[in-house]
């Protein structure tokens, strides 16, 4: 992958290109930020310029037998790791058994989320891991010689999905990492990686996409039939995301199923609260099992409350009549031009307090149906302030 393939990210581009021409390369790097930003397809473009035999000041030269292979991501020298569901009935598995698929989802598209990954490999809403025997694997690799380039890179994609034991091994092999190895791990939520793993890394805050970068990118996909100006409102809808930009053209785009879901918490909350509607808070019950039922599965989970503490704060800030502040799709925006006059400043800070650690709870393995279901009792009070 070439740099000039990645959307936008010039800054973080010449930092990489910086760091190999003056022979000054980490032995351990953590890009951080958002998804579908290009994190992952970054920290591929720099392994491949690391390796490049003719490398030029700007990019790798895309044509010499490493970038062939780097074409195909199957350098010998390029190392994955990456959050997999272990098949039922399987005592142990590792990255290697899915990095087939993996591989064709990057060279598909680098900027995909993970519950698509999950979805590609398993048909079930499980969450998935990097397991414990993935260390002896990570330390196998590691042990043996380059077989091309002056390096061996180990991309690490999520690291937050290390089970305990795992961190520990990756700990331990930071702290002495072998000769001429680069770790590139690209996470989401950095926050839940040992603290130990973090200070032993260079940690590069990758921003959000800049919308005219967004819009170079959606007039350039052959994909969409999109206009400049549909190009710039979509660009500002996805708040530097270009993931998020794609998933706008999906009829079936997940955000309108998590709208749904918010739509229906809120009204009916409101109704119980102010009209005392018992029929609405029976419902809400029911809503409450349907959000914890096991085919949601606690990824998607996550996203709806990750995508309610969205809607939220933009109902908020649509009763500050600046439209340019907003980020609303057009069905988001008709409901909420009745709905926001709610979001106030006398609820909005509990509310948003309310679906975050929700999500926290969800994250740690609470009972999910007690998760909603005193969500739903917290939003009925707060909706009536």
């Amino acid at each position: 992958m070439l740099f000039s393939e990645i959307i936008g990210q010039h800054e973080i581009k010449e930092r990489f290109i910086r760091s190999v021409q003056e022979q000054r390369i980490p032995h351990a790097q953590l890009l951080r930020g958002p998804e579908g930003i290009g994190k992952l397809a970054l920290a591929i473009a720099y392994a491949q310029y690391i390796c490049c035999e003719n490398k030029s000041e700007t990019d790798s030269c895309g044509v010499c037998p490493s970038c062939v292979k780097f074409k195909k991501l199957a350098h010998p020298d390029l190392h994955f790791v990456f959050p997999i569901i272990r098949p039922t009935g399987k005592t142990s598995t590792v990255c290697d058994d899915f990095i087939v698929p993996f591989r064709a989802k990057i060279i598909q598209s680098p900027y995909f989320s993970v519950n698509e990954w999950y979805a590609e490999i398993s048909g079930d809403a499980k969450q998935g891991m990097i397991y414990s025997n993935e260390s002896q694997e990570i330390i196998r690799k590691l042990s043996l010689k380059t077989y091309e380039s002056e390096y061996k890179v180990m991309i690490i994609w999520l690291p937050e999905k290390m089970n305990g034991e795992c961190a520990n091994k990756l700990l331990k092999i930071l702290e002495e990492p072998p000769e001429k190895t680069v770790f590139l791990m690209v996470s989401n939520s950095p926050d839940e990686l040992l603290t130990t793993i973090l200070s032993r890394t260079q940690q590069i805050i990758v921003p959000k996409l800049k919308d005219e970068d967004l819009v170079v990118a959606l007039l350039r996909n052959r994909d969409l039939e999109i206009t400049q100006h549909d190009a710039l409102n979509v660009a500002r809808i996805a708040n530097g995301s270009y993931l998020a930009a794609m998933s706008i053209f999906n009829e079936d785009d997940e955000n309108k199923v998590n709208f749904e879901r918010f739509v229906v918490i809120m009204r009916l909350a409101w109704m119980v609260g102010n009209k005392k509607d018992h029929a609405s808070l029976k419902t809400l019950r029911k809503w409450s099992d349907d959000m914890a039922a096991a085919t949601v599965g606690r990824e998607k989970q996550k996203k709806f409350l990750t995508y309610a503490q969205h809607l939220t704060r933009e109902n908020f800030i649509l009763n500050l009549k600046n439209k340019d502040l907003n980020y609303f799709s057009s069905y988001e925006f008709d409901f909420s031009q009745k709905f926001s006059p709610f979001i106030n400043e006398r609820n909005v800070e509990d509310i948003m307090k309310e679906f975050e650690l929700a999500e926290r709870h969800i994250e740690r393995n609470v009972n999910a149906k007690m998760v909603f279901f005193d969500l739903v009792l917290k939003i009925i009070m707060l909706l009536k302030r």
